[in-house]
């Protein structure tokens, strides 16, 4: 496992004129474009990798270069050793992390792929895991740019209103100053522009574990895996997190950041249910808290221009003998129904299109989309890994097909963003794991996230 703990990263403010050429270490810069950082505005980043510096635009970088707070920039979390730089691109076929520090907001990442020398196979992660390209094969000679959209946020509200932030969440990717791609497969990189861009639609998430972008291996959820299947007019903000229950994520600050932001025409989808069971006392449950807060959510989201959906819980994974699946939610999917129809709001049942998805596999072959892993399976695993709620990669795209699915079959707009390759996604008939071969990040941890 690569550690990472510890580490203080400060903006860096630095302009490049054209017709300027420069030398330092390991870096070489010659480009005819401003390139600015500070903490309120950046125009743009643009990074090329090689020794040859006659073709070279933006910050040539002709040697492997560690991350480092001064620079702002570099290779990442320990895996500069993992990097060669060639005559135009950088190549490894090991994990490699490129990390640069940049403001909040939303950025397209443009980046060039390939090589003339050899073929290449790239899996492209960003920030805490979000999946932006599974094993994207190139031929040999052949080089693609392709493009990337990013949401990169922090903590602060206001000048006095801040989002609270759980102890395990502020080492993670997603709430670092940074915007960090993760690199994994037979990689070939010839550069790297980074742009903010401020005129795409946003979907915002909110919710509780099974939607979080979980930092780190075996964990994952369907918030981070949908980020792979929206064209580049569309945005992902996750605020999601671990143990999160409607009137949590509310008292954090979350929403108040999202309303801070959402403008018309953006999204906010909700799905809470598996936290929110746990709060008992007077005025609690599904239909006094729960659906009193969900139309808080609701009207927050309209009184901005934004599109609220509702999304029922995940089921767990409990059978009974005779196959068919527990109902462990209780009456909270069937409140979360009554305020979208009662509100005029848009619902994705997940709470039923899961029931038929793990009853399709069966109490078996279930056990293939979650955390359930024998002892020695990871590093320092001593004991097994047996969790009926969590999600495993395999298990979280899946959840992320049937929320496509359900976006498909309620007509929103937002299905047009949906890339026109994405299949079709029946329930009844679920993937096998057999057909799943992403890469796995290095980055690992055995304690299992909050909530179940």
């Amino acid at each position: 496992m690569l550690q990472f703990k510890g580490f203080l990263y400060f903006i860096l403010t630095f302009s490049i004129f054209s017709g300027y050429t420069a030398k330092a270490g390991n870096l070489q810069t010659n480009t005819n474009n401003l390139i600015e950082i500070n903490p309120k505005t950046v125009n743009a980043l643009w990074f090329s990798f090689g020794t040859s510096e006659k073709t070279a635009q933006g910050k040539l970088i002709s040697s492997p270069i560690a991350f480092d707070s001064e620079t702002g920039f570099g290779f990442d979390f320990n895996t500069v050793s993992n990097v060669k730089i060639n005559s135009k691109t950088f190549t490894s076929q090991k994990p490699v992390y490129f990390s640069a520090v940049v403001p909040e907001g939303n950025y397209q990442v443009e980046i060039t792929m390939g090589s003339l020398e050899k073929k290449s196979n790239i899996t492209l992660k960003t920030e805490s895991r979000r999946l932006l390209l599974d094993q994207f094969s190139i031929k040999k000679g052949k080089l693609i740019t392709r493009t990337f959209n990013v949401n990169v946020r922090n903590i602060k509200i206001d000048d006095s209103t801040s989002i609270s932030l759980k102890d395990r969440e502020k080492e993670t990717l997603d709430w670092d100053t940074k915007l960090t791609l993760e690199f994994l497969g037979d990689v070939s990189v010839q550069n790297i522009k980074i742009i903010p861009e401020t005129n795409l639609t946003v979907l915002y998430l909110a919710g509780d574990s099974t939607v979080t972008d979980q930092d780190v291996e075996p964990w994952a959820s369907w918030g981070q895996f949908i980020t792979n299947y929206f064209d580049t007019s569309i945005v992902v903000a996750n605020y999601a997190y671990s143990g999160a229950s409607l009137s949590s994520f509310k008292n954090s600050n979350r929403l108040k950041k999202i309303l801070s932001l959402i403008k018309k025409g953006d999204y906010l989808f909700v799905e809470f249910g598996h936290n929110d069971e746990k709060i008992k006392g007077a005025g609690n449950g599904p239909w006094e808290s729960y659906s009193n807060l969900l139309k808080e959510f609701i009207n927050a989201a309209k009184d901005k221009g934004a599109i609220p959906v509702l999304v029922t819980p995940t089921q767990r994974r409990f059978f009974n003998e005779n196959g068919t699946l527990k109902e462990t939610h209780g009456d909270f999917p069937a409140a979360m129904r009554t305020v979208a129809q009662k509100n005029d709001t848009a619902l994705i049942d997940l709470t039923k299109t899961t029931k038929t998805l793990y009853e399709s596999w069966g109490d078996s072959v279930s056990r293939n989309a979650f955390v359930q892993y024998p002892a020695h399976t990871f590093p320092g695993q001593e004991k097994a890994l047996d969790d009926n709620t969590h999600f495993n990669s395999f298990g979280a795209n899946e959840i992320a097909l049937c929320i496509l699915q359900g976006i498909r079959e309620l007509n929103l707009p937002l299905k047009k963003q949906i890339l026109k390759e994405t299949p079709a996604y029946n329930p009844k008939k679920p993937n096998s794991i057999t057909a799943w071969k992403l890469p796995m990040s290095e980055r690992f941890e055995i304690a299992k996230p909050e909530g179940n």
